[in-house]
């Protein structure tokens, strides 16, 4: 049976992703992981993997197309297969269209056709248990309780820009039948975006499913004189120049400060052990160990021991992380991405420098795979190899801190009530309120720093 190549999700609040290049052409043969297209998301540019071995066919999307998240792109068929015509392969907007095609009366051309009632979501569950559909499409409908079985798909798979399409449906029927008028259908990005620029999202045309307006959209629209005028000149040219990955970097971190309550706390501590530490760790093993290796380390067993900070708030709830996977922030070109070290507290100092160095390069060859950045819930921020004492960082979302380290610089402490010249460093602690109390902040950051001036202490 051919495989899908879809536009992935990396992320809730992704809603399309831009081809930037096919690395292997239609009639290609290819095997199971290895790279096939290059793929820019609201994020990073990523290499999406073949999904099975096999033969590349039936590629719809071209280099520079921008597509929503879950739509199919390319097959790969079995290489027996690859002579046969491949059965017919929509795409989520055209399996949209089709459902809107068999709408009853009352439904607009913008709309899709499923008008079913909201079901309860215990029912829903139970209902969509034997239903083909990607875990984010079912958190998708469990938070709308959403009944799979109500929506149909040309794949038979359901995937999140199915279930979206869904709600708004629902939606528009709610509004059909006397509820609450209906906006345009816009993606929440695309609506914070247009009233950003003072663009009548109204009046634009939708590249999404069943034209809904996105982002980008919004972006290649013409702003309005007035709304031109009124911007400051010098800052114009500037905002031209301002790619793709910081343009999202710059609306995650505002939301971020702007809904996430944040508190710091401060701890000054001796490295002279950590410095100790990082010479004999690299003469033993011959490795390139680092000061942000041996943090990711140690923050991992602090984390260990204080699991709450390795949580998220969703949905007025905190959610805490199965995994202790820590985020390094790494600065590149067009803005900032945090690849995550996953189960670091599982590994040993060699193989976190050793995962590190290669997310790293990778980061700034713009070739991190989708998996690099996935799953994180803690993020460590190092400055200090750029001369900072200290900052104050901001939470990366959906995560419920972040440290701050500043440089490691010789200052006057009191040793054994007499003055002393040592070895310190500054931490700071970012934390969101909504999850993290300054006690359970404040012992996380305790452990940590005693681990930092005696880091034998692991071995306990």
């Amino acid at each position: 049976m051919p495989a899908n190549v879809i536009m992935p999700a990396l992320e809730m609040a992704q809603e399309t992703g831009k081809v930037l290049k096919w690395l292997k052409s239609p009639g290609d043969t290819v095997r199971k992981g290895e790279p096939i297209v290059e793929i820019e998301t609201d994020k990073i540019t990523v290499e999406i993997e073949a999904p099975e071995s096999g033969v590349l066919r039936d590629v719809t999307a071209r280099e520079g197309d921008v597509v929503p998240v879950g739509q199919t792109i390319a097959l790969i068929v079995a290489a027996g297969e690859a002579g046969a015509p491949a059965a017919p392969v929509r795409s989520v907007a055209s399996a949209v269209s089709a459902r809107a095609t068999t709408a009853g009366a009352g439904a607009s051309s913008s709309d899709s056709a499923s008008t079913a009632a909201r079901a309860p979501a215990a029912a829903a569950t139970s209902a969509s248990a034997g239903i083909k559909a990607s875990p984010l499409a079912r958190k998708l409908a469990a938070q709308h309780g959403v009944d799979l079985a109500q929506i149909k798909t040309a794949s038979g798979r359901i995937e999140k820009a199915d279930v979206l399409e869904y709600v708004e449906s629902r939606a528009s029927s709610v509004a059909a039948n006397g509820g609450a008028a209906r906006l345009a259908p816009a993606s929440p990005k695309a609506r914070r975006l247009a009233a950003e620029r003072g663009v009548d999202i109204t009046a634009l045309r939708g590249s999404g499913p069943n034209g809904a307006v996105l982002s980008e959209d919004v972006a290649a629209a013409r702003v309005p004189t007035a709304a031109v005028a009124a911007a400051p000149s010098a800052a114009r040219p500037e905002a031209a120049g301002v790619s793709n990955v910081w343009r999202i970097m710059a609306e995650r971190m505002t939301a971020s400060w702007t809904t996430a309550p944040h508190f710091y706390l401060v701890r000054e501590v001796n490295v002279s052990r950590l410095i100790s530490w990082r010479d004999r760790a690299g003469k033993q093993t011959g490795a390139r160990i680092t000061y942000t290796d041996l943090l990711v380390k140690l923050v991992a067993a602090a984390i260990a021991q204080h699991p709450r900070v390795n949580a998220s708030w969703k949905d007025g709830a905190i959610v805490r992380n199965a995994e202790i996977n820590v985020g390094l922030a790494v600065a590149i070109d067009d803005g900032l991405v945090v690849p995550v070290i996953h189960r670091a507290d599982t590994l040993t100092l060699v193989e976190i420098a050793t995962r590190r160095e290669d997310v790293a390069s990778r980061a700034q060859a713009g070739k991190l795979r989708p998996a690099d950045i996935q799953g994180g819930g803690f993020t460590i921020s190092n400055l200090g190899m750029y001369g900072v004492d200290a900052f104050n960082a901001i939470v990366n979302p959906p995560q419920a801190a972040i440290l701050a380290v500043g440089r490691i610089a010789d200052r006057v402490v009191a040793v054994n009530g007499q003055p002393s010249v040592q070895p310190t460093m500054v931490l700071t602690l970012s934390c969101d309120h909504r999850a993290i109390d300054g006690a359970r902040g404040a012992q996380f950051l305790g452990a940590l720093a005693d681990l930092i001036e005696e880091p034998l202490a692991l071995l306990v």
